[in-house]
């Protein structure tokens, strides 16, 4: 059936972006970085520095997450290479990666295993600081578990941001989780937001290289308009949109795209006068203009203002030519069936639990896990953690 409203989680290893969609890709047009407002249009993304090589540190009265990171040279602890502790090694601290189930890619020669021994032994070290300076007993998974949570937390909070925090109900939604380091945290980031559904791709860990290899070409033009939503104004909107959508249409025909193929998207930017957020629609009549206006503001800010005029501030048009795309695969009832673990692993969940292991590439459709489970991948590894059930689909 799909997936309709989804929030995408992408956790790499310096940070995590999340991104909204309820039916279509959203656009910013406007943005600021680093202080600077710019006018270009880019997907809507937040980012959050929350990454598997986030530093994990104990100031002397708190534990921190990042913001900054170990990077992939020397990357964590586990890596072999003199790094400092980070997010993937309280991951292997409580079992969440099994480095005898993970590629042996580590060390100075890029043959060995994530080294578990040592991270051990420097979450024990570090635990016995944090007791001596805060006086409370404090275990070495109880220490990595928390530093867990903070980062869940990090990651939570950016998606309120790009959800609640826009009028939207994130318990309807999806988490759809990528990246390398999505799978580990996908459960306890959903369980924080309150979402009861997680998709996980087979191809998860590489997503955004198999993404770009289907996405469509998109040639996109803009232009600055300024005036009231009337007849004159919808009139000098239309004129402009046609011009742009000869431009953009131009630049994917130079591309060897073949015209019949484009399809071309316009939408207007519309405010109230005197404020200056800019909401994008549908381009249309002036009728069908303000009342997608009206559902979007309300929708974000909880109320109108009927007594004031609205402004087109701009116009764009995106022209696509679809992307390679794929054979979906023929719908039919997978038959279900309860695998059997290929080992049993002792996985730390608030406490420890004897969790399943499974390679993922050995499971067909249909199969259901009960958590605590670990699906180990090729390029990721995804947890099931306790009270989650797992079902894997075409």
């Amino acid at each position: 059936g799909g997936h309709g409203k989804v929030i995408g989680f992408d956790m790499g290893g310096t940070s995590t972006d999340v991104s909204h969609y309820a039916g279509e890709f959203e656009r910013a047009f406007e943005t600021l970085v680093a202080g600077v407002r710019m006018r270009a249009p880019m997907m809507s993304i937040h980012t959050v520095a929350a990454g598997g090589g986030s530093i994990l540190s104990f100031d002397g009265a708190r534990l921190r997450v990042g913001p900054e990171s170990a990077g992939a040279n020397p990357g964590p602890a586990s890596y072999r290479r003199g790094g400092p502790l980070a997010t993937t090694d309280a991951n292997v601290m409580l079992g969440k990666i099994q480095p005898a189930y993970f590629p042996k890619v580590f060390g100075p020669g890029a043959d060995e295993a994530l080294d578990r021994e040592g991270v051990v032994q420097r979450f024990t070290q570090l635990a016995a600081e944090v007791q001596q300076a805060t006086g409370r007993p404090t275990t070495p998974e109880g220490l990595a578990e928390g530093f867990l949570q903070i980062a869940v937390q990090n990651m939570a909070n950016a998606i309120k941001r790009i959800s609640v925090a826009r009028g939207y109900d994130v318990t309807q939604y999806t988490l759809q989780c990528f990246g390398g380091a999505g799978g580990q945290h996908a459960c306890g980031v959903a369980d924080a937001l309150g979402m009861t559904r997680v998709f996980v791709h087979p191809l998860a860990g590489v997503l955004s290289a198999y993404g770009m290899g289907l996405a469509d070409q998109i040639a996109m033009r803009e232009a600055s308009i300024e005036q009231s939503l009337d007849a004159s104004g919808l009139a000098a909107a239309a004129a402009q949109l046609q011009s742009l959508a000869a431009a953009a249409s131009d630049e994917l025909t130079e591309q060897g795209v073949d015209r019949t193929d484009i399809q071309l998207r316009r939408r207007i930017h519309v405010r109230y006068q005197g404020t200056d957020t800019a909401l994008v629609v549908d381009f249309g009549d002036a009728a069908s203009i303000q009342a997608a206006f009206e559902v979007d503001y309300r929708q974000r800010f909880a109320f109108l203002m009927p007594d004031r005029t609205l402004v087109i501030k701009a116009v764009s048009v995106e022209a696509v030519a679809p992307g390679e795309g794929f054979e979906a695969p023929a719908s039919h009832t997978a038959a279900p069936q309860r695998p059997e673990p290929m080992a049993r692993v002792r996985m730390h969940c608030g406490q420890w639990f004897d969790a399943a292991l499974y390679d993922r590439e050995q499971l067909d459709a249909g199969a259901s896990i009960d958590g605590p489970a670990i699906l180990a991948e090729r390029n990721a590894t995804t947890v099931v953690e306790p009270g989650w059930l797992a079902t894997l689909t075409a």
